[in-house]
């Protein structure tokens, strides 16, 4: 579920000092309930993730054709600054990614952030592990800073296909392998 941004500016995250020049994008409430020590299991899944797998053919179809085309326009070969050059000593990093080209930034316990950057734009995956009435569950922002005149069309060309076809069956797929990652054995 997409959230307002407040959901995200509101709390306390060390995301804030190193993106004061990043406009927040999207903010969404992910379908991962837990406990208080389930953060790193979402961020495994997270950096493990493979649009190419996912049951959505659109989702499979519009990375396939975003990578298309980037390759073809030269939008990957692109090289800028990095977050990494702002933070602190004391956050320890993340994870790699395995399938998607995010360079991980760090890991707390309670949060997690990604960069990419590209022609189009240098972009930031903020995930958070937030308390709820039942327990936990993890919230997703993402903060871009387009680069130039083409980053500002393309994130306004691909708006309705991220907030339609995109983030709604990706963070369903989330929440199904969420799901059956504890689901319990039929065995016992």
């Amino acid at each position: 579920m997409r959230l307002p941004n407040s959901a995200h500016l509101a709390r306390p995250w060390r995301i804030h000092e190193l993106t004061p020049d990043f406009r927040l994008e999207d903010v969404w409430a992910l379908p991962t309930p837990g406990g208080p020590d389930d953060f790193p299991r979402l961020v495994q899944q997270m950096t493990t993730a493979d649009p190419a797998t996912f049951r959505s053919a659109a989702v499979r179809n519009l990375f396939a054709l975003r990578w298309k085309l980037g390759a073809l326009l030269g939008w990957e070969d692109a090289r800028g600054p990095t977050l990494k050059d702002r933070l602190p000593a004391d956050l320890p990093p993340g994870p790699p990614f395995t399938a998607l080209p995010f360079s991980t930034l760090y890991m707390t316990n309670d949060e997690f952030a990604a960069e990419i950057y590209n022609r189009t734009v240098h972009a930031v995956m903020h995930l958070g592990w937030v308390p709820d009435d039942s327990g936990y569950h993890g919230q997703m922002a993402v903060l871009v800073k387009p680069n130039g005149r083409l980053g500002a069309a393309y994130m306004a060309a691909i708006a309705p296909f991220r907030h339609r076809l995109v983030y709604p069956p990706m963070i369903s797929e989330l929440g199904r392998r969420w799901a059956a990652d504890v689901a319990p054995s039929p065995l016992g």
